[in-house]
């Protein structure tokens, strides 16, 4: 089968002209605050030249045609052509003069990793950090989901998009039609973006700070309007808000549609959402317990730090109100191995996925079964449904791979002269898309430092987390290019 290369580049140029409506957004911003305005004009005629010539290349294509194949082509090129014109703005305005800088911080903001190099976050021009924080929210519900919502035509295509982009084992269909669902998804995600950051502004921030602390919350971004993260506003009201709308942004979207429809039966019987409803508050309790023994004497206090930590970290947002580096060992230990859950699937959360987990502990207790009675059949069963075999050696394929990424990351990055803390975490937090980590890239530290090849290969391993792995790694095999 050939690759259809004009849908490819059509739907390529939409998404670019997509993404040009979003370079209005921070335009306000920079009026109101007297700012230059030149730089995001010049980008918004860049997006036009580069989208309109491709879509005049390809106006003909018919959408229709989009097989898998091309669907993965155009998911996998639509997020590296993103995060290349998300660098204009830096660019242009000379917020971030180097490019490899830039592309680093453009990538971390569409995968919704929320590793930054900027060390002087409130000398960035307002509007910067706008279209900073708006990167995060597009990425985080995906851009290629909004492209299927607007458009319906693309009939069989957008399944194959919907299911390149959508994380998750397979993506979940609210209503009949998978661009009705996507419109449904954004339109929960816009009501929520909304209603924290009137929650925000009644804990006294600004609205400057509570837009974008709305956009990278609910985005599990994390990317702060401050350089101390949200520990700069040391606001109770503030963090606990802060911690609901993460919490919020790793659970699964058809079950806060459930949840606004009243159907909270559902939420009851999904096992995925008990599970990390049960991990969060049995680890909260924990540190909480552990920051007590630490010599933290506040229980309410200790219970916040906690509570805010941990779900940032699951749901791979990466804000921080405080530096778990000098919690201890044991804590600064757990908080490394927080970085592999990853929130529900079909949330806004990077990482394994909460689902993928259950299903390997479950396959792993069944094989212990066999062994005792090997002509047995134990089903894997998860909300009382079995999983396909398929499913399972999906999710066992998935951990071999993240496993082995993560081994050969760490030891490129090691060979640049980085620490093996450092390097590792690095790995894994960009792959995991969670922003700080352990090590030189802790809390209180940035990725400016790092090499230029280091942040060049990192900006892959978000792009290869942010689309599940297989997405992205296809490409590179000899079958992907084969025809037939």
């Amino acid at each position: 089968m050939r690759l259809n290369v004009r849908i490819v580049i059509k739907l390529l140029s939409l998404l670019t002209l997509i993404n040009s409506i979003f370079i209005l957004i921070p335009l306000p911003f920079a009026i109101y605050y007297q700012e230059n305005v030149m730089p995001l004009v010049w980008t918004l005629v860049v997006h036009f030249i580069v989208g309109g010539i491709g879509f005049g290349f390809s106006r003909k294509a018919l959408g229709k045609s989009l097989k898998k194949r091309e669907g993965l082509l155009v998911v996998t090129m639509g997020w590296v052509i993103m995060s290349m014109l998300g660098t204009l703005p830096y660019l242009f305005s000379g917020a971030i003069p180097d490019v490899t800088n830039a592309f680093f911080e453009s990538m971390s903001g569409y995968t919704t990793t929320g590793a930054s190099i900027l060390d002087d976050i409130e000398g960035m021009p307002r509007y910067i950090l706008v279209w900073r924080s708006l990167t995060q929210w597009i990425g985080g519900m995906g851009m290629i989901v909004l492209v299927v919502a607007l458009m319906p035509l693309l009939g069989v295509g957008s399944v194959q998009l919907f299911s390149a982009e959508s994380p998750g084992l397979k993506p979940t269909k609210i209503t009949p039609r998978i661009a009705d669902t996507a419109k449904l998804l954004w339109l929960i995600y816009l009501a929520l973006t909304v209603l924290e950051t009137i929650l925000l502004m009644i804990g006294d921030m600004s609205f400057f700070d509570a837009i974008n602390h709305s956009f990278t919350t609910l985005s599990t971004g994390g990317f702060s309007t401050k350089q101390a993260s949200v520990g700069h506003f040391d606001s109770a009201f503030i963090q606990y808000v802060i911690s609901l709308f993460m919490f919020i942004g790793g659970t699964n979207f058809v079950l806060i549609y459930f949840l606004v429809t009243l159907k909270w039966a559902e939420l009851r019987k999904n096992e995925e959402f008990r599970m990390y409803f049960i991990a969060i508050t049995t680890i909260v309790a924990l540190f909480t317990l552990g920051l007590y023994f630490r010599g933290f004497p506040d229980w309410e206090e200790n219970f916040r730090l906690a509570l805010f930590q941990v779900i940032s970290l699951i749901t791979t947002t990466g804000f921080a109100t405080a530096d778990y580096l000098g919690w201890g060992s044991a804590l600064t230990t757990a908080c490394f191995i927080l970085l592999f859950f990853g929130g529900s699937a079909g949330s806004t959360g990077g990482g394994v996925k909460i689902i993928r987990h259950i299903i390997l502990i479950k396959n792993g207790l069944a094989e212990l079964k066999k062994q005792l009675h090997p002509s047995a059949i134990i089903p894997v069963r998860i909300n009382k449904r079995g999983i396909p075999s398929e499913t399972i050696s999906n999710v066992l394929a998935f951990g071999i791979m993240y496993a082995l990424i993560i081994a050969v990351g760490t030891v490129v990055l090691s060979a640049m002269g980085i620490d093996f803390a450092t390097s590792i975490s690095a790995v894994a937090t960009s792959v995991g898309n969670v922003g700080p980590g352990i090590g030189e890239v802790g809390p209180s530290n940035n990725f400016f430092p790092m090499p230029a090849a280091a942040k060049w290969v990192l900006s892959f391993l978000m792009l290869v987390g942010r689309l599940e792995l297989f997405t992205v790694l296809v490409l590179f095999s000899p079958y992907y290019w084969k025809r037939g």
